[in-house]
């Protein structure tokens, strides 16, 4: 198992530097940055080692690094691909098309809602919110957001991209 002595020296700096931020008493807030760092380490995922590191490190429970890892959509707990799809399936986004969306996606990349194409190149998922309604749908893609999709527009978005 890991420890927090099997953090890299680098991680655990960022984390330090991460921390001044918060009150010294107060380090469970650096549970989302840690997280983050060590997800992108580890090639895009989280492991229990890696989980259970962190919160060695930051002297809280395990539990408490799971449920922040468990609940937030950034985080993944199993190999994705290297690009991750989220396609929003809120009301705004179902009125407007979000469904057709999703169904293009898994038949053009060949594989359901939280499946990874079998190069490694995209995963696909739906997520409850992505928060710009008025564009509706939506997905984002790493760090971007595409707005009022269409197939058409999707297919040139993942064209651009593979």
């Amino acid at each position: 198992m890991m420890s927090e002595q099997k953090l890299p020296a680098d991680i655990r700096e960022h984390i330090d530097h991460w921390l001044l931020r918060y009150p010294p008493e107060q380090k469970r807030s650096g549970v989302f940055e840690a997280l983050r760092v060590v997800q992108e380490r580890n090639g895009g995922s989280l492991t229990t080692e890696w989980m259970d590191a962190v919160a060695d490190y930051l002297g809280i429970p395990h539990i408490a690094v799971y449920e922040v890892a468990t609940f937030y959509s950034m985080y993944f707990l199993h190999p994705v691909g290297r690009r991750v799809i989220d396609v929003c399936n809120n009301v705004s986004c179902a009125l407007n098309g979000a469904d057709e969306i999703v169904g293009h996606l898994k038949k053009r990349l060949n594989i359901d809602v939280n499946e990874t194409t079998t190069d490694g190149k995209f995963t696909l998922r739906e997520v409850e919110c992505l928060g710009a309604c008025t564009a509706a749908p939506v997905c984002q893609i790493g760090k971007k957001y595409y707005e009022h999709l269409t197939i058409e527009k999707m297919d040139e978005i993942l064209n651009h991209g593979e």
